[in-house]
């Protein structure tokens, strides 16, 4: 069952700006990655559905986030269809993401009042995830979908809109200026954020320091 409702999830999301993307086969990275982040501030992540048996490794992780990262707020990432929703719920899962739109899906998460937020490309498919009860929704690509400019060109029909990119997202000054000026709600940050050492293994302090230094960035631009 969630921790979190989904208005703290949105609020949270809102608050600090970013959301940190990551999933391993590894439960131990996992731990150290979600711990780096949250000792860098975050506290949305969105852990992604990518690898066989990755809802046993989430189910470990939810558990021992509550007790180290318990401000953490944890979530899933690339899911698409409804069993497998419905399943990541089961475990824990504070909100779901989806790089597509699916009113099945939004139907499982709107009965157990969880955040849910879909991919769109299109301000007809942003209409329609608000329909049906998104309230952040997902560009995805969202440099291939058009970047800040897509966003700046949303916001003007649609200045209600809370949006959420991922892919296209990097922590400079440059980036995330670009996309929070363009109005964005926060940003979803992958691979570009999880920094690693010459030996191709992930640098816990190096990760925790560019999460730091993003949501500062962050920070400054929205205030």
């Amino acid at each position: 069952m969630a921790r979190f409702s989904r208005i703290e999830v949105v609020q949270q999301m809102g608050a600090t700006g970013m959301v940190p993307v990551f999933y391993h086969k590894d439960l131990e990275v996992n731990k150290a990655i979600l711990k780096a982040c949250y000792d860098g501030g975050a506290r949305v992540f969105e852990f992604t559905n990518r690898g066989d048996f990755a809802h046993e490794i989430f189910g470990e992780l939810v558990k021992w986030g509550a007790v180290h990262t318990p401000e953490m707020i944890l979530g899933v990432g690339s899911v698409v269809d409804p069993a497998t929703t419905a399943l990541y719920l089961q475990l824990g899962a504070n909100f779901i993401v989806s790089p597509i739109l699916s009113a099945e899906m939004a139907k499982i998460c709107n009965r157990r009042k969880v955040a849910w937020s879909p991919g769109c490309g299109s301000l007809t498919e942003i209409s329609k995830a608000e329909e049906l009860g998104a309230e952040v929704v997902k560009i995805f690509p969202g440099q291939q979908v058009g970047g800040p400019e897509f966003v700046k060109a949303i916001k003007g029909p649609f200045p209600w809109s809370s949006i959420m990119p991922t892919g296209g997202v990097s922590p400079t000054r440059e980036n995330l200026t670009a996309w929070f000026n363009a109005g964005v709600h926060c940003v979803g940050m992958g691979s570009k954020l999880m920094k690693k050492d010459p030996e191709g293994n992930f640098d816990t302090m190096a990760i925790r320091a560019a999460t730091a230094e993003a949501l500062a960035v962050i920070a400054e631009v929205k205030g």
